[in-house]
């Protein structure tokens, strides 16, 4: 089972106290214009707090809850009319029995087709009596007045654009006698008139999603709320996270100075449209582990079980005074399930080892806390689903996971050091040493061994890992890896990663490959056994190297691998068509200088020179990585079809 990724009233982080702050602020502000801010991170919880003030306005006839979404809308209205457009659809829609409401939801309307009208296509509107339409104005016509004449942008042809012009002309001389201004003014009292017309004590509107919006939406958005919309019985809710908020007012206004006084200009204009500022929490070491709890529980039991509906209810009481403990204990867990279920102990053994790393790696962002979790689930049930789940201990595969998502390039160590027989003799020594300094008793055979050797060394020598002090942090997280079959582990999670399959099925021919990713001088030492390959190993080689380039995050400079591909390819020929395939498939903008050169001894079959050939070619005629672009021109003006 995976938990959905979506705002959510079932409150496991102990949101309902802000939600409730939040309501109880609106009512006792209940004629005066209001907007509040819940800010958080991406995946902090924002939404499910949306959700919850909903819930709680839900009960009250006389207070309409509108929700808005503008990512929604994004690109194809403009954000200051959809959002009065949306409002007025949902009074309408619940006050349709009323003629005052609709008389004046029409008077609205006709404000927001104006400011459509003057959006954009004010020019064109004066200009199409000559027939000849300013160029700007068609694009503005496009983005602003398809909902006006109620026509999509497919239907919308030079045909038709008298028409158009036509009635947007209208509306703007109907309006004429009044400014820009006088207009603004107008609509404010209209609205008012409105909300006063459909006897409702309050409208809340929730704003979500702000902070995924295009920097003109987002200000859009804020803007008609604070110039159209602020008036009496109206409040608004913004779920948005400030940093991209700011960064939308730094594009909006890129000619704004930087600071003004203590805090930026940015921030003023923030502060300036939000009232009140909400900020969720992250999630502290006892939260992450009541959560991590909570969300193995969810998958093992289900959301309508008693143990996790009882569980939820625990939580709730640990959680309003989390400083005060870990989290969930196994007396009050027993005294309210009359024992403690096994998927309840799983949940609460993995929360207890891995809270602690996941609680720094996540940042406190219960979204990256879920993906973990949900990924792990999804792996073990492809496990499943291949037929060695059983052979998968979730614990250690917790373990392995928090090295693959926190410290990769321990992971990629591990995962080398495991692929011939399944244990890490570097990783069963660190774990000896950390575990040995810490004073914990070894459980695994091989550790236990490790330990009482490290214990006769008074300097006792760890591996040459990177990320060294998070590794011995990691290795003393039960249980110890050491006198586990770590090969199913890692290839459960080589999402990235697929040169481990392949080192993996090398039997003998490990070490080679990981001499050819080194420098040029062990790639050079390693030609003589190279040439010594059959066409089989070869290609093994081959394919395991070809994996390795192929992960590199960083192609700007030459990935481990390159080289002994090179070298391969040069002693068997029939690899030499794959090799510039493989320099072809590589992602041209990525590619640093490195892609053109040294390849002339290694490409000794025609038909590979003349297929690198027309490669240069092509990358000496691209423009997007203008460096690539150089070094191909060079490398084929000299004539050489290689540079160097």
């Amino acid at each position: 089972m995976i938990v959905a990724d979506n705002e959510t009233a079932v409150d496991l982080l102990y949101y309902e106290p802000i939600a409730r702050t939040v309501v109880r602020l609106i009512d006792e502000k209940s004629d005066e214009p209001l907007t509040i801010g819940v800010h958080g991170d991406w995946g902090a919880g924002k939404s499910s707090v949306l959700m919850m003030v909903q819930q709680s306005f839900s009960q009250k006839e006389r207070v309409l809850c509108v929700r808005f979404n503008g990512w929604l809308f994004q690109g194809f209205e403009d954000a200051k009319a959809v959002l009065i457009e949306t409002i007025v659809d949902e009074l309408l829609k619940h006050r349709s029995k009323s003629t005052k409401v609709v008389d004046q939801a029409k008077k609205v309307l006709r404000r927001v087709d104006w400011m459509k009208a003057a959006r954009g296509v004010g020019g064109l509107a004066f200009t199409a009596a000559t027939g000849i339409p300013h160029i700007a104005s068609l694009r503005d016509l496009y983005d602003g007045l398809t909902g006006l004449v109620g026509k999509g942008r497919s239907e919308i042809t030079l045909e038709n654009l008298q028409e158009v012009s036509d009635q947007a002309g209208k509306i703007l001389k109907d309006a004429a006698p009044e400014t820009a201004p006088e207009q603004m003014h107008a609509f404010r009292e209209e609205f008012e008139e409105l909300l006063s017309s459909a006897d409702i004590d309050r409208l809340v509107v929730l704003v979500d999603d702000l902070d995924r919006c295009l920097p003109e939406t987002a200000i859009g958005t804020l803007e008609a709320i604070r110039l159209f919309l602020f008036v009496p019985r109206a409040a608004f809710v913004i779920a948005a996270d400030e940093g991209m908020i700011e960064y939308a007012v730094r594009q909006h206004f890129p000619d704004l100075p930087v600071a003004a006084g203590p805090a930026s200009y940015a921030r003023n204009y923030l502060e300036k449209l939000i009232q009140v500022p909400f900020r969720l929490p992250s999630l502290g070491y006892a939260e992450t582990r009541i959560y991590i709890a909570l969300l193995l529980v969810l998958n093992d039991c289900g959301e309508g079980s008693t143990e996790f509906k009882k569980l939820v209810e625990l939580a709730r009481q640990a959680l309003r005074r989390p400083w005060e403990g870990a989290g969930l204990d196994r007396k009050g867990i027993a005294e309210a399930l009359g024992s403690v279920p096994e998927p309840v102990e799983r949940a609460l053994d993995i929360a207890h080892r891995i809270a602690p790393i996941l609680t720094d790696g996540a940042r406190g962002n219960p979204r990256q806390v879920k993906r973990f979790i949900n990924t792990m689930a999804m792996r073990l049930a492809i496990a499943d689903e291949r037929g060695f789940g059983d052979e998968l201990k979730m614990a250690v595969l917790a373990k392995v996971m928090l090295a693959e998502r926190f410290a990769p390039e321990i992971y990629d160590t591990i995962a080398r050091g495991s692929a011939g027989t399944g244990s890490s003799e570097e990783l069963s020594v660190l774990e000896a040493v950390v575990r040995t300094l810490s004073g914990p008793a070894m459980e695994a055979t091989d550790a236990k061994k490790s330990a009482k050797s490290v214990a006769m060394n008074q300097q006792p020598i760890l591996p040459d890992w990177p990320n060294l002090e998070w590794a011995k942090q990691w290795a003393g997280i039960d249980p110890p890896l050491a006198g586990y079959d770590l090969r199913p582990y890692v290839f459960v999670t080589r999402d990235r990663r697929a040169v481990f399959g392949s080192v993996a099925s090398l039997g003998g021919l490990d070490d080679l490959v990981l001499r050819l990713s080194s420098v040029q001088l062990q790639v050079s030492q390693a030609e003589p056994e190279i040439a010594r390959l059959s066409p089989g190993e070869a290609e093994q080689v081959f394919d395991a190297l070809k994996a390795k380039v192929t992960v590199a995050e960083d192609l700007g400079e030459q990935p481990p691998g390159v080289l002994g591909l090179a070298a391969v390819s040069k002693h068997h020929s029939f690899l030499q068509s794959s090799f510039v395939a493989l320099m072809r498939s590589l992602p041209a903008a990525k590619l640093g200088p490195w892609a053109v050169s040294g390849w002339a001894r290694a490409l000794t079959d025609n038909r590979a020179k003349a297929d690198f050939a027309i490669l240069l070619g092509e990358w000496s005629g691209q423009s997007e990585n203008k460096a690539l672009q150089s070094a191909a021109a060079a490398a084929t003006k000299l004539g050489k079809g290689r540079a160097g």
